[in-house]
């Protein structure tokens, strides 16, 4: 497996992570614990170091499986992890609302340090942006925590330009995390520039638009009752219609190069810049496989001006979040 470093840290991370959330929590009832573990078990046996959770995610159950995974070779993984909610005070999934205060933090990160077995947070992120609480204080915080040696590097997670500069200055930002994708390209527009001017990496989430651009979902495709992606407008029926079309242009250039969909998306991520990691989730051996088989994948910058200039003329249909998650995004 390839490795990338993020931005100028010296954080060095397998160029595709994996993202943990679906094994626990947010699209339909959790997979069986102990295959969870022998997917993990599989990823680091194939090259994959980067581990990517939060203690919103179950909420706890996905860093206590993480942490169960693996805390026997702890030494050959990075595991980020996320702060910033405040939970339902009888513990169940779903959140009470944003909380960083500097306090909120420091008792976030001595629990996800227990569940996770292991001495030091690899990545910190602002899960995201309390607008009720300084980013520098929030930064300073975190500042403390990696003087203490609790912390290695600090992550933001959906925060705007002007906020990233901010805590920068604070607290060097080893990583920002967003959404993006070939149907999410708002990153390219001021975030990209901005990281690359601070030498901060980008880590995607949902790089292939939450299951969409593997070509395995159809307008017909039916979820679960607790999939929350029944709660997003990009995936009513009448907009995944309309954007098979993006699906259609990624099957068309993958039967080109003998690939599949969801490895063009991800090969086109990675073309992108050299220190961006995408962080695509799977709960299947045979899609981390496939997954993997994306970092192999070499586009030419014809290959990439092609897709691009395909995927221009496409128009995507459906916000990416109703109004209540989109409000909590670009702050």
């Amino acid at each position: 497996m390839q490795k990338r470093k993020l931005g100028k840290s010296n954080l060095e991370v397998s160029a595709l992570g994996l993202g943990c959330m679906g094994m626990s929590f947010s699209y339909g009832p959790p997979p069986n614990k102990q295959e969870m573990i022998s997917l993990l078990h599989k990823a680091v046996a194939s090259g994959i170091t980067f581990f990517d959770t939060a203690e919103v995610y179950g909420p706890f159950t996905n860093e206590e499986l993480v942490g169960e995974a693996l805390s026997s070779i702890r030494d050959q993984v990075v595991i980020a992890t996320k702060f910033g909610f405040k939970l339902n005070a009888d513990g169940k999934a779903g959140w009470a609302g944003l909380e960083s205060r500097p306090e909120h933090i420091r008792q976030v990160a001595e629990a996800s340090l227990k569940r996770l077995r292991i001495e030091a947070i690899d990545l910190f992120y602002q899960h995201r942006v309390d607008p009720d609480v300084p980013i520098e204080e929030v930064a300073g915080a975190v500042k403390e925590l990696i003087l203490e040696g609790k912390v290695k590097h600090f992550g933001l997670s959906e925060a705007g330009v002007q906020t990233i500069r901010r805590a920068h200055a604070v607290q060097p930002v080893t990583a920002v995390q967003s959404e993006y994708s070939l149907w999410w390209r708002t990153p390219e527009e001021e975030l990209l520039p901005a990281l690359e001017e601070l030498g901060i990496g980008f880590v995607p989430y949902s790089p292939l638009g939450k299951g969409f651009l593997t070509g395995k979902i159809s307008e017909t495709t039916t979820f679960d009752t607790t999939d929350f992606r029944n709660r997003l407008p990009r995936f009513t029926p009448e907009a995944r219609h309309a954007n098979q079309a993006l699906v259609d242009l990624l099957a068309k250039i993958a039967a080109g190069k003998n690939a599949t969909p969801a490895q063009i998306a991800l090969a086109w991520l990675l073309a992108q810049k050299p220190w961006i990691v995408p962080i695509p989730g799977t709960t299947k051996p045979e899609r981390l496989v496939e997954n993997i088989g994306s970092v192999d994948l070499e586009l030419t910058s014809d290959d990439v001006h092609e897709i691009e200039s395909a995927a221009s003329k496409i128009t995507v249909e459906g916000a990416r979040y109703p109004e209540d998650l989109m409000r909590m995004t670009g702050r």
